[in-house]
């Protein structure tokens, strides 16, 4: 019964059959509705899972429910054997990543079952959205409140992370995903590092 059931499930899917009562209209009603859920997925495999669940996102028609997808990174300094020292992104919260979305019963078995990923973070696997202080804690929110107003060869303060402090110049900007690319001197030698827009400011005049 239960193998028949997700075969419903999957055609319904496949159909983007989604219940009327589910369907959504409008970013503005999408971001009140939705909230952010936690993933639990092998260890080292947050980036496969990441890159699974985008495509099946995309297979099953998902935009309208599945709004955002976030791994936590951190930049840390570390140091070469001959001594040279170098910016290093790495995951903060292994095995874990977070996705705002429009949660149904109707697309549970597709997110679990995306490689990679071996279940929602909630009691006895099933889905717990996180409290809204909680997200405020995590700063997951700080990318729809961020607004991008800088491009390439323009000038800015770094005030967050182990460059804090330091002036760069921009030389790439990724709007959609608000991050950007700049150069920085360290140590002698100029150094492309990837921010988010959240961590820089515009250089004062």
């Amino acid at each position: 019964m239960e193998e028949n059931k997700d075969n419903t499930i999957e055609k319904d899917l496949v159909a983007n059959d989604i219940p009327p009562e589910l369907k959504v209209a409008g970013n503005q009603r999408r971001d009140s509705e939705a909230r952010w859920y936690v993933l639990h997925t092998f260890n080292g495999y947050e980036t496969v899972a990441e890159d699974n669940l985008k495509k099946v996102i995309e297979k099953y028609h998902l935009e309208d429910r599945v709004l955002e997808i976030f791994i936590p990174t951190e930049d840390i300094m570390t140091e070469k054997k001959d001594g040279t020292k170098m910016i290093k992104t790495q995951h903060s919260m292994p095995t874990y990543i977070f996705v705002k979305m429009i949660y149904g019963d109707d697309i549970w078995h597709t997110i679990t079952r995306t490689r990679g990923i071996t279940g929602f973070v909630g009691p006895k696997g099933r889905p717990l959205p996180l409290s809204n202080t909680d997200v405020m804690k995590m700063r997951l929110e700080r990318k729809l409140n961020t607004k991008v107003a800088f491009e390439v060869d323009d000038v800015v303060n770094i005030i967050d992370g182990p460059l804090m402090g330091q002036t760069a110049k921009i030389t790439a900007v990724d709007a959609a995903n608000h991050k950007i690319t700049v150069v920085v001197n360290m140590f002698g030698r100029s150094n492309k590092v990837e921010l988010h827009t959240s961590q820089v400011k515009a250089l004062e005049n």
